[in-house]
């Protein structure tokens, strides 16, 4: 049998050595049972409220099962897998479909014990509430502490936080108030966002975050009080419990959502004023003005945001009506990115279109498709034939089970535990007869994915001068068929490139539900010669 060990570990009440004492239990399971590893996979740091599938280890544990490379899974127990309970069985009902054993050396999972489906149920609702305890018990600790005058949130630039009994108070930076209180002069003066920004930038001012200054940093959400120019922590009001960070179970990623007013918490302390309330109100008509105009406008472009700057890697979007550039370059100057090249919309939009179609509808181009397109079929008709046998393995199993339970109940005679296992292996037995007649998917062939691949293409038409909502249409089949694309101009000869993955490639992802099949990315392609 080969096996595949996963460890995790996630707050700071647990050190890298958890990993080790995890991995240490799953070998020592492992050479008792004379099984030999095959691959070991874990995650440092990592909450176990993250979707396996975002996780460094997860992923590869995951692509391994996929590809069929062990037949054992041993963790300490399910909660090292993930503490959600819907991710729980989604996960565990894809592994065991695939015949994989799962093995908790610390709670007592088997895949093969009598009972698993309700021992599984039991401890991921567990798992789940123990989040759900931890998060209410962080949150009534972090008030307990703003109750006392203590720091209870993230650090403000212009402050610092100073250990104290019981916590740590909050003091201010001298040499960072010195930058807020020029920032405040300077909205006062009139000066833009961006001109103060790039300013900021040219000098080496640490930024709050450590990657440059950016407009968005200084006007963030008024209503919320986000920002430099709106924490009413500078004319100092400290104001706590304004938001609630939630988890989008679909990307792992934790996002600020507003509380209700009533239950934000408020304490004056005037000495952590940095600006004086005569510039504060001096500044809240112009604060109010640059919120308005900070943000970039989309203009309804094709390729906006799909593009990347070949100098910093960041986004190209529409910085004007006409023309494409650098959003760093623009937003944070010439500091964060040197990149002023810029290109016009029409000409990028036009070219990248038509080289598009004549590529992607070439012969080589429809044959490369359909040469893995049937690779992956053939790969999808696999796992359904893996997942037959280990129906038919398992079941064979049940059979000589149920054998000796009745053998044993004819000799001894009928018990209340032989007759509970015997009725869970019968049950057990019935569900893996129905898998087993299940037939294989029928669904996709090799036309079916070349007449939509070549409609795709096809309904690439000129919606530049169309509405809102055709626009819209179009970057969803354009962000299918190329994902990120990288501009570049050649600095001798004057020419811009388009540099992007396989287009066929990114369709075929799309089709599989996120599953790259490793088809190697694309020459680029040649744009027109573009004036500045």
């Amino acid at each position: 049998m080969r096996v595949c060990l996963y460890a995790r570990y996630s707050t700071d009440h647990q050190s890298q050595n958890s990993v080790a004492d995890q991995l240490r239990a799953g070998r020592e399971r492992a050479a008792r049972e004379g099984w030999a590893i095959a691959m070991v996979h874990a995650d440092e740091g990592i909450s176990g409220a993250t979707p396996v599938a975002l996780r460094q280890g997860g992923k590869a544990l995951l692509a391994d099962a996929l590809a069929d490379r062990f037949d054992v899974l041993i963790c300490e127990g399910l909660d090292r897998i993930t503490r959600d309970l819907a991710e729980q069985e989604r996960t565990v009902k894809r592994l065991e479909h695939r015949g994989i054993r799962i093995i908790g050396t610390a709670d007592g999972y088997d895949t093969q014990a009598a009972g698993r489906k309700v021992m599984r149920i039991a401890r991921g609702l567990v798992n789940e509430l123990y989040l759900d305890d931890l998060r209410k018990k962080t949150h009534r600790g972090l008030q307990g502490q703003f109750e006392r005058g203590m720091a209870a949130g993230g650090r403000t630039y212009g402050y610092t936080s100073v250990p104290v009994e019981g916590g740590s108070r909050v003091e201010i930076d001298e040499e960072q108030a010195q930058h807020v209180r020029w920032i405040y002069e300077q909205v006062a003066a009139g000066a833009t966002l961006r001109s103060i920004v790039h300013t900021l930038n040219a000098r080496g001012v640490p930024s709050p975050r450590g990657n440059g200054w950016a407009a968005s940093a200084l006007v963030g959400n008024a209503t919320m009080g986000d920002g430099l120019l709106n924490n009413e922590l500078y004319i100092g009001r400290v104001v706590w419990n304004r938001r609630q960070w939630m988890k989008d179970p679909d990307t792992g990623k934790r996002l600020p959502v507003a509380r209700p007013r009533e239950e934000w918490m408020v304490r004056e302390q005037p000495e952590l004023r940095i600006i004086e309330q005569a510039l504060w109100e001096q500044t809240r008509p112009a604060r109010r003005q640059q919120h308005r105009h900070a943000g970039y406008r989309t203009h309804g472009t094709l390729f906006g945001g799909l593009l990347r700057c070949d100098a910093c890697g960041g986004p190209i979007i529409a910085i004007n009506g006409t023309r494409y550039g650098c959003s760093a370059h623009k937003d944070k100057g010439p500091t964060a990115c040197p990149n002023a090249v810029t290109w016009r919309r029409t000409d990028v939009d036009q070219r990248l279109l038509a080289e598009l179609r004549e590529d992607l509808l070439s012969p080589s181009a429809l044959a490369e498709l359909q040469t893995v397109v049937r690779t992956l079929l053939a790969e999808l008709d696999g796992d359904h034939d893996r997942a037959q046998a280990a129906a038919r393995r398992r079941s064979a199993e049940l059979d000589r089970e149920i054998q000796r339970i009745v053998d044993a109940i004819v000799t001894i005679g009928a018990s209340e535990a032989l007759a509970t296992r015997l009725r869970a292996a019968e049950l057990e037995r019935k569900a893996l007869h129905e898998t087993m007649e299940v037939k294989p998917p029928v669904g996709t062939t090799v036309a079916d994915v070349t007449a939509r691949y070549r409609q795709s293409i096809m309904n690439l038409k000129e919606t530049l001068t169309g509405d809102a909502i055709e626009v819209r249409e179009a970057r969803k089949v354009i962000a299918d068929l190329l994902g990120s694309i990288t501009l570049l101009r050649d600095a001798d000869t004057g020419q811009s490139w388009a540099r992007m993955k396989n287009p066929a490639e990114q369709l075929l992802i799309a089709a599989a539900g996120g599953s790259s099949m490793g088809v190697v990315a694309r020459a680029r392609f040649e744009l027109a010669t573009f004036g500045l």
